[in-house]
């Protein structure tokens, strides 16, 4: 596979909701963020003496540090759109720069998170932090606990099967910078999770690790309430809506891992021809210095099929690059969404047995609790939350389907007009050859003729 440099995406924002109202706003209060803290150790492990850090081919800088990025090169890095649907972006979040750490005990890899804004929740406009794979999940654990009515995006897999991929090769690294790319811009691109205060801290904090120590411990409102729901109660029905978008998570997950599947035998399929190519093609160079007249067409043909065989694997790249990734990562997407439409069932469920509870009391006029009421609130919350996010992702998908399906298209074209200008360029070097035949056969026919006329006539 070819590895290179990574290479930017183009920046997206959220939209200016500053004055959104929310029915859980501040229900991660509880977990207090800030004061003193030491060093991670993870950092601290990379500083000891005799490690060393290894910058991939892009470079790299220390890592732990946080300073706000330069101006002129924040400005060349990003692309600032200053309208989006009517709205003015004001948070612009890039990952880059990936680092491999060598440490006594850990190898690792870092990059580096580049934050502009112009919220007030931010002290500076512009952070540059490093956070490796598992500060990711931290804040994805989080953005769970403190936002369950809301739809996280999915990181990608943490895991690879040992021996099939390395996860610190170049390919595999810019893979997943990607990945972790458009995940934070999944985060700032939505009107309520890019406000949340662990999304700020992950951006902003110089030492993660004392946050993290700080909330091991803690659970949040919400989130407690979503988790120790009624136990044994069954859910009577979804309402129709919510049932429809689960018989459609379960087909597209269906669909879509049928496509990964048939996708992934494909690539196998051209790597082997691939190689393939490359072993035939060499055969006609070797054969060529054994022809003399046949030595510049087979040539040709060597160096033929040498261009469709670089054309086959830009296109067999293209394809494990770019259009794998995206299917997998809808595929964890589906389940994510799956896992919301389960937590608003739990909380209906919790609601259904309370309103049982009231209705089986014995008086006249049983007066709905306070808890009763905090109840439906939270699944009137999780219902609209649920449905905006379902619009949203339903928005998302259509735009990332279409670019793919539209740059797979175009891929597939420029693959085989490669193959076809190759071809087409040996044509004439055969049609050449094939002329200079035919004229030095007719010139020997004469020679003949006239060498037999002149033995009819001795005799």
């Amino acid at each position: 596979m070819s590895g290179g440099p990574p290479r930017g995406l183009p920046s997206t924002g959220p939209h200016s909701l500053l004055d959104m109202p929310h029915p859980l706003a501040g229900s991660s209060s509880e977990e207090a963020v800030g004061g003193d803290s030491t060093p991670s150790p993870d950092l601290l492990t990379a500083r000891s003496f005799g490690d060393k850090d290894l910058i991939l081919p892009n470079g790299g800088t220390p890592a732990g540090t946080s300073s706000p990025a330069s101006s002129s090169s924040l400005l060349n890095r990003l692309q600032l759109d200053d309208d989006i649907d009517g709205e003015t972006r004001d948070l612009f979040v890039t990952v880059d720069d990936p680092k491999k750490h060598v440490c006594t005990m850990e190898t690792y890899i870092t990059y580096r998170i580049t934050t502009k804004s112009t919220r007030v929740e931010f002290d500076l406009p512009e952070y540059s932090v490093r956070r490796r794979y598992q500060d990711f999940d931290w804040l994805r654990n989080k953005l769970e606990e403190s936002q369950p009515t809301h739809l996280i995006p999915p990181l990608p897999e943490k895991f690879v099967v040992k021996g099939v991929v390395d996860r610190f090769s170049e390919e595999f690294v810019e893979t997943r910078r990607k990945a972790l790319d458009k995940f934070l811009k999944r985060i700032t691109d939505h009107p309520v999770l890019s406000f949340n205060e662990h999304f700020n801290v992950f951006l902003t904090a110089k030492d993660l690790n004392a946050y993290k120590k700080q909330g091991m411990a803690l659970l949040t409102r919400v989130g407690e309430s979503v988790k120790h729901v009624t136990g044994g109660y069954k859910l009577r029905s979804r309402p129709l809506e919510f049932a429809a978008i689960g018989d459609y998570l379960d087909t597209f997950a269906l669909k879509l891992g049928t496509i990964d599947r048939i996708a992934q035998r494909i690539i196998k399929e051209e790597i082997e021809y691939l190689v393939e190519l490359r072993e035939y093609g060499p055969v006609y160079s070797t054969w060529s210095a054994l022809e003399g007249e046949l030595s510049e067409p087979l040539e040709g043909v060597s160096a033929c099929i040498g261009n469709c065989s670089t054309a086959l694997e830009e296109l067999t790249d293209d394809m494990t690059e770019d259009f794998l990734p995206v299917l997998r990562e809808y595929i964890l997407y589906s389940d994510s969404m799956k896992s919301v439409l389960k937590k608003r069932d739990q909380v209906q469920a919790e609601y259904e047995a309370k309103l049982e509870a009231v209705a089986l009391r014995k008086e006249d006029r049983p007066k709905v609790p306070a808890d009763v009421e905090k109840c439906q609130d939270r699944m009137e919350c999780f219902n609209a939350d649920l449905k905006a996010d379902m619009e949203r992702w339903q928005s998302n998908k259509r735009q990332d389907f279409r670019q793919l399906l539209m740059g797979m298209a175009d891929k597939n074209i420029q693959y085989y007009e490669k193959c076809l200008m190759a071809w087409e360029s040996i044509i004439p070097l055969l049609q050449e050859k094939q002329e200079a035949n035919f004229l030095f056969g007719g010139q020997q026919s004469c020679l003949w003729r006239k060498r037999a006329r002149s033995c009819l006539s001795r005799a």
